[in-house]
């Protein structure tokens, strides 16, 4: 348990942070969910424009540090290769 006064309000910002992540974390899982299943059902139109809501959210979350860098650069790389595959 915290003993400081400066270690308890870093506790209660931990909390709040972790909550604030879990969303933004919960919120790019979703949209990489919808390209899948845009490119699943075979609907390029749809697969591209889910991919262009994806990748802003996927870059915001690296730069916060939410995820690694590299992380979001690679899931942005495969799922533009899978759109991208789609028209041959």
């Amino acid at each position: 348990m915290a003993n400081t006064s400066s270690a308890k309000k870093a506790a209660r910002q931990m909390v709040t942070r972790t909550e604030v992540n879990k969303g933004r974390r919960s919120r790019v899982k979703t949209e990489v969910r919808s390209v899948e299943e845009a490119i699943k059902s075979g609907d390029r139109a749809k697969a591209e424009a889910a991919l262009r809501a994806a990748e802003p959210l996927l870059a915001r979350n690296a730069q916060k540090g939410i995820m690694h860098k590299k992380t979001a650069s690679r899931k942005v790389s495969r799922l533009a290769k899978r759109v991208k595959a789609m028209s041959a």
